[in-house]
């Protein structure tokens, strides 16, 4: 019984890291820009917003989408209101900023374009010059991820 419990643990490990979307930090991202200088998604969410939990849930199921990001992309997940340590991210500083119970860090008002209240999910894409070259405010289907991804590849 005990092979048996053993031989199905091994069988059923690789189903749930093959499909795991590598997510890194902004201070990973100066280091590894050096190295291999790849396009950048940044997705902004919070823990508490619905539309966040359903998009992960459906970006997590689709392994032909996480492959692509994981190959030709750094992603960086990035909570907008838990966040609290510093970050330097193109030459400039940003800080968390508290309110109360609460709050948000300042690249998160930074990066959006709505600067009084960010909507969640945020999808940020930057070329390998970390140049914007799109944004993306709301839930983003893996399908027009998909489409998206493969416009920004051909740059």
């Amino acid at each position: 019984m005990k092979v048996l419990t053993i031989i199905l643990f091994l069988m059923l490990v690789p189903c749930f890291c093959l499909s795991q979307m590598k997510t890194g930090t902004f201070s990973d991202l100066e280091k590894l820009k050096k190295e291999d200088s790849k396009p950048v998604i940044i997705h902004i969410y919070t823990d508490w917003c619905s539309v966040c939990k359903i998009e992960k849930y459906n970006l997590s199921k689709d392994k032909e989408l996480i492959k692509k990001i994981n190959e030709d992309f750094y992603f960086i997940n990035f909570e907008a209101e838990k966040t609290k340590e510093r970050i330097n991210f193109l030459g400039q500083e940003f800080n968390y900023l508290p309110n109360g119970n609460s709050g948000i860090h300042e690249l998160t008002l930074a990066l959006s374009k709505n600067k009084n209240q960010p909507v969640y999910p945020l999808w940020i894409f930057l070329d390998k010059n970390q140049n914007l070259v799109y944004y993306h405010e709301g839930e983003f289907k893996p399908e027009k991820v998909k489409e998206k991804l493969v416009e920004i590849s051909a740059l």
